[in-house]
């Protein structure tokens, strides 16, 4: 069975909560989603960055800090923040919770070796080698001091990987996103990683991070060792950030397939930054139509979504647009994603259903004011014989078909920032 047969759907708890999430904040939820998300397939709980940093904080990073380790310098859950963690089972008690609730577990790691392993000369287990023989100290994050690189000339490196993977796969891991992987590109620790998880005996989806200027390039590599890959830096709640978004997904979308997905990074709805990097609590600035807009887009070029906000407080209108089918239809089922008409501020994107003769066409408006047009049909890639009916998915209304020059057309209207999702049925005479 492929990994990621589909693009992956989950919660995420970066945007709302940084570094500093608790176990109780995942578990809760955790509970909302498998109440709520789960039959429209939203079915991952990831814990992201420094789950085992006792003092996390919002805003930012404690350099230096010092991090919760096992005696072979892997890292373990923070028991002051993951109580259940407490006296040595690791993460496997809130695994095997949200297991229970019928989802899967994630977790966040670091490219390389604590530099806190490499300052204490902690042995490598089943090895002769300690950190500091395997530690490349010139390899270093830019943003994180948690972590040097590894040296994979020496043994004891793909070593250490593999016996960090055979911890996350005694606690039940599912998912692992491993950051600082794509910027630059780590050719080697991504090949490592990869051997490490196959060598752990359990299944696990394979996330990389950030995605700065990530090339085509490297399409052939991804596709080898990785699940799924981030193709920009962190998305925030601004329509700059989304509206960049589109041109990154108009060069990937040709090339998703099962199992190798290009990631548009994760969502910033609801209610978000509760503690986190950048900015206030605050409901996402995004507007309705924004939110829309970046929801079409993400499913129609085929991206992982992952939520970012704070489930339980978050409000209803968050679950509705979370839960629209013919939206997360054409994520799970369809082919030929492409962007098909960029004309101004009109941005076309098509795509065809994998399990039924539908087609779907999404309409955009990256401009400040509203616009209408009539599109032919023919330029929509609808075929004959026959002819079609549509709906507009967030509206749930009946499409306008209407007549172009004597052919059959579509007419749109989608308000500034806005998106106009039409799902269209064939009807044979």
């Amino acid at each position: 069975m492929t990994r990621a047969g589909t693009p992956p759907m989950g919660w995420n708890s970066w945007d709302c909560y940084g570094t500093s999430v608790t176990e109780e904040e995942v578990l809760a939820n955790a509970a909302f989603m498998a109440r709520h998300l789960l039959p429209s397939g939203w079915d991952t709980v990831v814990v992201d960055i420094q789950w085992y940093e006792p003092g996390a904080r919002a805003g930012g990073y404690n350099d230096g800090a010092e991090l919760e380790l096992d005696p072979y310098g892997r890292q373990l859950p923070a028991p002051n923040r993951f109580p259940s963690a407490a006296s040595g089972p690791g993460f496997k008690p809130l695994a095997d919770r949200i297991h229970g609730l019928g989802l899967k577990f994630g977790l966040h790691i670091m490219r390389g070796i604590p530099r806190q392993a490499v300052r204490d000369a902690l042995p490598i287990e089943g090895t002769n080698a300690t950190a500091d023989q395997v530690a490349d100290t010139s390899s270093v994050c830019e943003w994180n001091t948690d972590n040097f690189g590894l040296d994979h000339g020496h043994p004891g490196a793909q070593a250490y990987y593999d016996s960090q993977l055979r911890l996350f796969a005694s606690w039940g891991v599912d998912f692992i996103k491993a950051d600082d992987m794509l910027g630059p590109y780590f050719a080697e620790e991504i090949a490592a990683y990869r051997r490490a998880i196959d060598r752990s005996g359990r299944d696990m989806v394979l996330s990389l991070s950030p995605g700065r200027a990530l090339s085509l390039a490297h399409l052939e590599h991804l596709r080898t060792n990785a699940d799924m890959w981030r193709v920009s830096d962190d998305l925030w709640d601004s329509w700059e950030d989304v509206e960049a978004q589109f041109a990154r997904m108009a060069r990937w979308a040709p090339h998703q397939r099962p199992g190798s997905w290009a990631d548009a990074d994760m969502l910033p709805v609801g209610r978000i930054a509760l503690r986190a990097e950048r900015g206030p609590a605050r409901l996402t600035r995004l507007t309705p139509d924004e939110q829309r807009t970046m929801l079409s887009l993400w499913c129609i070029s085929r991206s992982p979504l992952m939520l970012g906000c704070d489930l339980p407080s978050s409000p209803p209108e968050t679950l509705d647009l979370l839960t629209n089918r013919d939206v997360l239809d054409v994520l799970a089922a369809s082919r030929n994603n492409r962007e098909l008409l960029r004309d101004g501020h009109l941005v076309l994107w098509t795509a065809e259903s994998t399990t039924t003769e539908d087609r779907f066409a999404a309409v955009f408006n990256t401009g400040m004011v509203g616009l209408a047009r009539t599109l032919p049909l023919a330029d929509l890639g609808l075929p004959g014989p026959g002819s079609w009916t549509a709906r507009e998915a967030w509206s749930g209304a009946g499409a306008r078909l209407t007549g172009l020059y004597g052919a059959p057309a579509l007419a749109v209207d989608p308000p500034a920032h806005g998106v106009q999702f039409f799902r269209f049925s064939r009807t044979r005479g």
